[in-house]
């Protein structure tokens, strides 16, 4: 019983840390092919803010030719969420609690570090401006 207290917390907070591992890659994958895709074209796809889903032009803009498959969902099985112009792209998951803390043009989320696991992670033209780092808490 006292192994099982121990160790049972410390699993799920690796798991939860994966799922945050797993959502920021994904994000970066999508974001290399935004980029590609904006070297090609000289613009970003365009996509008011939503969440992302695979019949979207966003995606079809970058399958195949960018990205075999673009991830639409993140560590949680959320959608991730999108806004783009011609000019920038922003991509958000929610993360543990699935609730969006702020819209995706927020400055709220500016060069924000937290330590906590329910944080969003937002990728914006390039790098991460909202991310978890450290220990996380619950």
């Amino acid at each position: 019983g006292i192994i099982a207290a121990i160790a049972i917390p410390n699993l799920l907070n690796a798991i939860n840390r994966g799922r945050q591992k797993r959502s920021m890659s994904d994000m970066r994958t999508v974001g290399t092919a935004t980029e590609a895709y904006a070297v090609d074209q000289s613009f970003y796809p365009g996509l008011p803010a939503a969440q992302l889903v695979t019949t979207d032009n966003y995606v079809q803009s970058l399958q195949p030719t960018y990205v075999k498959n673009v991830p639409v969902n993140d560590g949680w099985r959320q959608q991730f969420w999108v806004e783009s112009s011609s000019r920038f792209y922003t991509i958000l998951s929610s993360g543990r609690d699935k609730v969006v803390e702020a819209n995706l043009s927020s400055t709220a989320y500016n060069n924000r570090q937290t330590g906590h696991m329910d944080c969003d992670i937002v990728y914006s033209n390039g790098s991460f401006i909202s991310f978890p780092e450290g220990i996380q808490t619950d």
